[in-house]
């Protein structure tokens, strides 16, 4: 199903630099379309840079999961898994400074929600927040076909959680040196867990990521599972097919031990730099924001009026015709 998937076709990247250059793309964007007319050191002082960002969405990322983890009912772990994926690929081509990722987290999680047949209703949802609940509401429910929009209705998330489980079973059936399995899957889990830190679900395939915590897993219980991969998972694949795979683990197992610490100082200044640069236009709270709404609205309602009369005037001539 992956191999013929919008995720693999779509939002599985070539390599980590593929990933800078588009968020740089969505920085640079941001920033001509807020800036005006200022000079590139006015804008260099007074906007985020796409480090910058890439740091504020590793936190509110973080934030997600945590907010997950505290969610009542109790979550699944795909839906946490789809809804940081979500959020990855809408900030691929999106600027924070056009869309706050706390806005956007929110509502990614609660998309997952109804992706993944994990029914909240939207009162139910905000129950589980601090403060102004209605205000959250209107956000979420405000962004979430804008959200759908941006990622191009390619909703479908293969975690992988679904291939770890596959390859549990995979060795309970076929590879009984490991003895019992199931001691793999704590270990296994968190390495999953730990890389929905990294960017390792845009560049590798599912069970490539699945793979590589399953072998994280056996390496801390220290069990040697090199024969598992070369004679019964690959069992018939050539030497570079072999030789491909292993770097792909190893590559997969770095990124996720070596993903840098989030400090909290440095991303409460971006938090204050960003409040003094985002584009207005797409912040509930501002009152170019609700200007905007309401000139929507107002506009909506004149459509829906022309319409109305159109139908009544083509009804009355419907209507003489009938009569005459």
């Amino acid at each position: 199903m992956f191999h013929n998937s919008t995720q693999r076709k779509y939002w599985t990247f070539k390599d980590e630099q593929e990933l800078v250059l588009l968020r740089a793309e969505a920085n640079e964007k941001c920033i001509n379309g807020i800036a005006g007319n200022m000079s590139d050191e006015e804008k260099s002082r007074h906007f985020l840079t796409a480090q910058e960002e890439r740091l504020l969405c590793r936190h509110f990322e973080f934030v997600m999961k945590e907010f997950c983890g505290k969610f009542q009912p109790p979550m699944p772990k795909c839906v946490v898994g789809s809804a940081i994926n979500f959020m990855k690929r809408f900030y691929v081509n999106n600027s924070v400074m056009d869309y706050h990722p706390r806005d956007i987290m929110l509502t990614c999680v609660y998309l997952a929600c109804k992706v993944e047949e994990f029914y909240v209703p939207i009162g139910q949802f905000v129950g589980n927040l601090k403060g102004n609940r209605e205000k959250f509401a209107d956000i979420v429910l405000g962004f979430e076909l804008l959200l759908m929009q941006k990622l191009h209705y390619h909703l479908t998330i293969h975690n992988m959680y679904r291939p770890l489980e596959g390859l549990i079973i995979d060795l309970k059936t076929r590879y009984s040196q490991v003895g019992d399995p199931e001691k793999l899957r704590r270990y296994a889990e968190d390495f999953i867990d730990r890389s929905l830190g990294t960017d390792v679900s845009l560049l590798f395939a599912p069970s490539q990521v699945a793979l590589a915590a399953l072998l994280s897993s056996a390496s801390r219980e220290q069990i040697i599972m090199d024969s598992y991969v070369t004679d019964v998972l690959l069992a018939g694949a050539s030497q570079e097919e072999l030789r491909k795979t292993i770097t792909i683990i190893k590559k997969i197992k770095m990124m996720v031990k070596n993903q840098d610490t989030l400090q909290r100082d440095v991303v409460q200044l971006i938090q204050r730099k960003l409040e003094k640069c985002r584009n207005q236009e797409n912040n509930p709270e501002s009152e170019v924001y609700k200007r905007k709404m309401e000139e929507m609205f107002e506009d909506e309602d004149e459509i829906r009026s022309q319409k109305r009369a159109r139908i009544e005037e083509e009804t009355r001539v419907a209507d003489s015709e009938l009569l005459s």
